[in-house]
């Protein structure tokens, strides 16, 4: 299917095309774009009047857990540890198959309506997850949770690895990754069994790091280290790394980070709402590092509207360095689109809109009166925009 959008504001997020362009038309044929340009003539199936309106890449949440969506608001006001000792983790061992599929639609639904194509996905019951984002058409990286702090992690590694049998390369909107939940969940062996299974499988690490206080000194006597990036020294070279949260970390954990070109998560408002503080974003983005965002799950993150992930993220930076030049909007916007695609090693097929990528796509409309007037465009797409601006989701050129 062949469909043509007509006189967009386009914002491709490309390093060689101009940040902003007026009046540009995109042709996509099947699961592609074929073609960009002013005025373009071109017989489609469908045409979109985009005029008035902003063309962006899809959104990418690198750090979400999907079935989440049912802890929505169920407490408030307990630290991490707590929140998942005594509330989380009791209602999800009572989980079914049935719920954790109805509980993912929702919050696939949720992401499509506010603009957001690919998620990096750290849950359980991963069939479930498969079975609801192929009904709903958007692109997923997901895991099957591992840990061993409960004596199950050779279950669940044996899961996982069902999986990647059953599912891996089947479906182009489908991609795997080894999720451990993290270092204070795991031990030092099962650490190692699952980093060798990243590498066996060429697969990419997703992993909660140094969120709050405790969990850093248990990595440190754990481990028997001075602080926790060592462990990422001795047992993640040479592998893909997005680390969730980042929140606690040492000058010589980010140089770690740094050297080692591991991707961070951000996931401000989850870090907020848990009380773990406020992550030094800026100054690792300052060193080079890749810097991506996530939603968290609506347990913690309330709900899975990037843009407002966008704009808590550049404003808690300003205010925790003090300086108002801190994470520019359109840096910010390159943290929800590119820079996601490049954490997961997806550059190549979509996070900019490009000839010869896939159609990931959306259309936001600033033409209201809580976005009007526009004097800075990528200002305000990151500090007005929200979920209901978003008019139109694409996935792989299928309108979903």
């Amino acid at each position: 299917m062949k469909i043509l959008i007509k006189d967009a504001t386009l914002i491709s997020m490309e390093e060689t095309r101009t940040r902003k362009e007026e009046g540009y038309d995109v042709l996509v044929d099947n699961e592609k774009i074929v073609k960009i340009g002013q005025n373009l003539d071109e017989k489609a199936d469908k045409v979109i009047d985009a005029k008035s309106r902003v063309l962006l890449p899809g959104l990418i949440n690198t750090h979400a857990h999907v079935p989440m969506s049912i802890f929505r608001e169920i407490v408030d006001g307990l630290p991490l540890q707590e929140w998942l000792e005594e509330k989380i983790w009791p209602i999800e061992s009572k989980l079914t198959g049935d719920d954790i599929y109805k509980a993912s639609l929702l919050s696939f639904e949720e992401m499509i309506a506010s603009g957001t194509t690919t998620i990096n996905d750290h849950y359980f019951m991963s069939e479930n997850i498969i079975k609801a984002a192929i009904e709903k058409g958007v692109r997923i990286e997901l895991t099957r949770t591992l840990m061993d702090s409960d004596g199950q992690g050779d279950k669940r590694l044996e899961e996982l690895q069902d999986l990647l049998e059953k599912y891996q390369g089947k479906n182009e909107n489908i991609s795997f990754s080894i999720g451990i939940h993290g270092l204070y969940t795991s031990s030092p062996d099962y650490v190692k069994k699952a980093t060798d299974l990243a590498r066996k499988y060429n697969l990419n690490i997703h992993m909660h790091f140094c969120e709050n206080k405790e969990e850093v000194e248990t990595i440190k006597k754990v481990y028997g280290v001075s602080y926790p990036a060592q462990v990422l020294e001795r047992y993640f070279e040479g592998l893909n790394v997005i680390l969730a949260h980042c929140v606690m970390l040492t000058k010589q954990d980010m140089e770690v980070i740094k050297r080692m070109k591991i991707n961070v998560s951000h996931c401000p408002v989850s870090n907020l709402r848990l009380g773990c503080g406020i992550a030094p974003i800026e100054e690792l983005r300052n060193m080079g590092v890749n810097i991506t965002l996530g939603t968290d799950g609506q347990g913690s993150g309330s709900n899975l509207d990037m843009f407002e992930t966008m704009k808590f993220a550049t404003l808690l930076q300003k205010g925790y360095f003090n300086n108002p030049r801190s994470m520019p909007a359109y840096e910010v916007l390159k943290m929800a689109t590119i820079n996601g695609a490049k954490a997961l090693r997806k550059e190549k097929e979509i996070g900019s809109i490009c000839v010869g990528k896939k159609a990931d796509m959306i259309l936001v409309d600033l033409d209201t009166c809580l976005t009007r007037p526009i004097n800075d465009i990528f200002a305000d797409l990151v500090y007005n925009a929200k979920a209901a601006n978003v008019v139109m989701t694409m996935v792989g050129g299928r309108i979903i």
